[in-house]
């Protein structure tokens, strides 16, 4: 089974979220921040992470940098209310996949998850 993490302070939206990774057939782990994610990822190594962006303690911007240093070549896809074009271009330069908006569409995701992750 192919494992997804899902990293966000809101335990609601990592619940939605894992409800719907987990009827595609997914295993599922959940962090409900940055210190958690970077533990999890390098102890579980899933195939791909959705981030969420402001998170207190450590912010998703500073994740995602942390988790390229682990692994180059660590999928991640940004969830995050916004929608300015300079947060998505900045993303994109961390190494992110791809930027979704809140509330996540799963349609979206997917279209960002299969093109990067074949085993998707």
């Amino acid at each position: 089974m192919i494992k997804a993490m899902v990293v966000d302070d809101s335990a609601f939206t990592r619940r939605m979220m894992r409800q719907e990774l987990e009827k595609l057939g997914y295993a599922v782990l959940e962090a409900p921040g940055g210190r958690r994610a970077l533990e999890l990822y390098v102890e579980q190594r899933p195939a791909f992470v959705t981030l969420d962006l402001l998170m207190p303690g450590m912010e998703g911007d500073e994740v995602l940098s942390r988790l390229r240093d682990i692994d180059p070549e660590v999928k991640v896809i940004v969830c995050t209310s916004n929608v300015q074009s300079s947060m998505r271009s900045r993303m994109m330069k961390l190494g992110a996949l791809g930027v979704v908006t809140k509330p996540v569409r799963m349609h979206e995701l997917l279209t960002i998850l299969t093109a990067a992750v074949p085993e998707a």
